[in-house]
């Protein structure tokens, strides 16, 4: 045992060692007597910020929503972490590696506001919530509902199911600007039946960054007897909230997005009272609490390792100064184009119904060919969004951002617009 704790401690060191963020730390000092939103739009604040990321100067990267790239801190200890791990070899992973990884999931519950025993560590969303669907109790006529603009992982595995079990799927159109939450709510309730078993909905569309009332429809389909399955894929770290309040009973995401922990980890919360009824996508024996969701073989531990250090980052920046952030900095563009002739911003102009990702499309331009114009006329690297009602780039500006790069995306628009 005394073995046990000592790896234990040696490879966990290196997680609460401080990070080399001098220069970061003192200007974070300095600013907290500013206000929030005073501070979301100082350029010179987050230009300090920018300095802890290696960023490739050929491109200005708006494709930050697949893959937020680490900082510089939380890369040096992820390389550490391989390293320790390597060197330890067999013998890490046959005495500490679950100690670990139960201690790096309480970190992520903590940070949601979740129990420990209610959170797990996964490779990412998908895997979450396909565990999710695959592994409901369903019966033959059971009934599913989701949106056309859900994720399409989680589409296919409820056609998965729809075909395996019998289950029939509801898929709606979630409006691209809706004019109230009861508009949204009412949407879902309206598709709901004495058959309905299960209800996805994404916290935030990934195609739009629309955020959508999660709490009010899980209040509105728990009152109906159905249970309610939430995508957060990209709403950890990019907005502030906790697990608890929004009265669910699933919820994933993917922490190499917004929280940039090393690519491969995401999380699932379960609700306690319905941990025992999800089949495992691995078997692991009889287990009544949610570890047995979590078997996953032999995997690259290490890659748990860093999220102490990505949490700790997060919390140097601040949870509210982010958000107020990546929220002004979609505000400051989508505002100079979206009453542009030829421009379609498929994203809420209500600031409060999106953050950092938005959509923008251009009239009678494909989105293919306007993701490429962007990137070799513009040297601006997006993503191109086509289908679901949705027709347009997706705009993923992040913490490193400036406006200086979106002045450029405006310029880009606004040109490809008017020819």
């Amino acid at each position: 045992m005394q073995k046990r704790s000592f790896l234990k401690g040696l490879v966990l060191a290196g997680l609460t060692a401080p990070f080399s963020l001098s220069a970061m730390e003192k200007l974070i000092r300095q600013a907290q007597k500013r206000s929030v939103r005073d501070i979301a739009s100082d350029d010179e604040f987050w230009k300090m910020i920018r300095g802890e990321y290696r960023l490739k100067p050929d491109y200005i990267n708006l494709e930050n929503g697949y893959y937020n790239i680490m900082p510089q801190p939380v890369l040096e200890n992820f390389i550490q972490q391989v390293r320790e791990v390597n060197y330890q070899g067999a013998y890490y992973m046959r005495t500490v590696q679950f100690d670990n990884k139960k201690s790096m999931a309480s970190k992520v519950a903590s940070l949601l506001g979740c129990t420990a025993d209610e959170c797990i560590l996964t490779r990412n969303t998908t895997e979450s919530l396909d565990m999710i669907i695959a592994g409901f109790p369903w019966k033959s006529g059971d009934e599913a509902i989701m949106a056309e603009q859900d994720y399409g992982s989680m589409l296919e595995m409820f056609k998965q199911v729809g075909k395996r079990h019998g289950v029939v799927n509801k898929i709606l159109s979630v409006p691209n600007h809706p004019v109230e939450d009861a508009e949204i709510v009412n949407l879902y309730a309206n598709a709901i039946t004495a058959k309905t078993r299960l209800l996805m909905v994404s916290h935030m569309i990934n195609i739009t960054g629309q955020i959508l009332p999660v709490r009010k429809i899980c209040d509105m389909a728990h009152s109906k007897g159905v249970e309610v399955m939430v995508d957060g894929a990209h709403a950890v770290a990019q907005i502030e909230f906790q697990i608890p309040d929004l009265h669910c009973d699933y919820y994933g995401a993917s922490l190499h997005k917004w929280l940039s922990v090393p690519l491969g980890v995401g999380m699932l919360y379960v609700n306690k009272e319905k941990q025992t009824q999800i089949w495992p996508l691995l078997a692991e024996g009889d287990r009544k609490d949610i570890s047995r969701l979590n078997h996953m073989g032999t995997y690259p531990v290490h890659t748990d390792l860093a999220i102490t250090a990505a949490i700790d980052f997060y919390h140097s920046i601040g949870a509210a100064k982010k958000e107020a952030r990546l929220r002004f900095l979609q505000q400051y563009w989508t505002s100079q184009v979206r009453n542009t002739e030829n421009v379609i911003v498929n994203t809420p102009a209500d600031p409060q119904r999106a953050c950092a990702i938005a959509n923008v499309g251009i009239k009678g331009m494909a989105p293919a060919l306007l993701a490429e114009t962007l990137l070799k006329k513009y040297q601006i690297y997006t993503v191109a969004i086509d289908g679901a009602n949705v027709h347009g780039c997706r705009i993923t500006p992040n913490v490193f951002t400036t406006t200086a790069e979106l002045d450029q995306l405006v310029k880009a628009l606004r040109e490809l617009a008017a020819s």
